[in-house]
């Protein structure tokens, strides 16, 4: 990559999710520059910077997935010191942002949890964050940096557009598995030239969903599940079953950004009527995922793309469809 308005580009990564870091830095064509994460007797993150930054653009790979807080932790510490370091500019690339489901006071003394972490990236010394498929969109909002947000969707639907090529678009729909994935849906739908669908569901409580009705044709159709997170999977294997049971679909398939994949997530999805779940890897892939039908797409060119454009002060809304 050739060096713009002065400043050379590095690439570093903490431990959340190694082979994607390497992956984009490789699309790069640029090592990944020399550090190490690891932590002291007590847990707590030890950091080390190992090169020069000064003067650099600097882009930090870290998913905030499992283990949670030790991967913010250590994503924060690493900006510290590359800011102590007098990096040029840093840009936090979280392909997964972690603590984004308590984005707004649900219920009296709530927190706001999706807040906080954008105040500490940005207190830590972040000048941009670079995401992909934010729980929720308006949480670019409550960052005082630029935030580019990445789709998952332009990866996912050419997947299922070649696996689909054979059957009729009427015989396809999209499906919402509630009403927050509309949006989502409906974009990959365009994609696929299918209707969609959408299940209404009521969550009792946390990880607990319970299905109530489906909204839209599915009968004898071949359905894909949309989402952008599957945590412990309760949600996508009951709207897979009640796809079938209820709306009397052909088949289900699957697909969302992030594949949490918190116990038992992998056994629900073995057990489940679902063909084939899609994820991109912006969470490393679990072990025994293929047990449980589970596919893995890559998002490093597309990450190495946006990193190549915000280097070159190119726009990176291009990227989005």
């Amino acid at each position: 990559m050739r060096r713009i308005h002065g400043k050379d580009i590095k690439i570093f990564a903490c431990n959340s999710n190694p082979k994607l870091a390497m992956d984009i830095a490789a699309q790069l064509g640029l090592p990944l520059g020399k550090s190490t994460v690891t932590a002291f007797a007590d847990g707590e993150v030890s950091m080390s910077i190992e090169e020069s930054v000064r003067g650099s653009d600097v882009f930090v790979i870290q998913s905030t997935c499992g283990p949670v807080n030790n991967n913010l932790m250590e994503l924060l510490i690493m900006i510290d010191a590359l800011k102590r370091a007098s990096a040029g500019r840093i840009t936090a690339v979280m392909p997964y942002y972690g603590y984004a489901r308590q984005d707004r006071k649900a219920k009296a003394r709530d927190p706001i949890s999706a807040k906080l972490v954008a105040d500490l990236i940005t207190v830590a010394g972040a000048d941009r964050v670079l995401s992909m498929d934010l729980h929720v969109a308006q949480i670019q909002g409550f960052f005082n940096i630029p935030v580019d947000h990445l789709m998952g969707v332009p990866i996912l639907a050419p997947y299922f557009v070649e696996k689909f090529k054979d059957i009729p678009a009427d015989q396809i729909a999209v499906v919402s598995p509630d009403l927050g994935s509309v949006t989502r849906a409906r974009k990959f739908a365009e994609r696929l030239d299918a209707p969609i669908a959408i299940i209404d569901k009521r969550r009792p409580r946390a990880n607990v969903s319970e299905v109530m009705n489906i909204i839209g044709d599915v009968k004898d159709k071949t359905v894909v599940l949309v989402d952008d997170m599957v945590d412990t999977a309760g949600t996508l294997c009951h709207g897979a079953e009640a796809l079938l049971s209820v709306g009397g679909a052909k088949e289900v398939y699957a697909c969302a950004t992030h594949g949490v994949l918190s116990n038992p997530a992998l056994e629900r999805i073995a057990a489940s009527p679902i063909k084939e779940t899609v994820f991109l890897d912006t969470i490393p892939q679990k072990e025994g995922a293929e047990a449980s039908r589970i596919k893995m797409l890559s998002v490093a060119p597309v990450f190495a793309e946006a990193i190549s454009r915000i280097y070159e002060d190119k726009p990176v809304s291009p990227l989005f469809t």
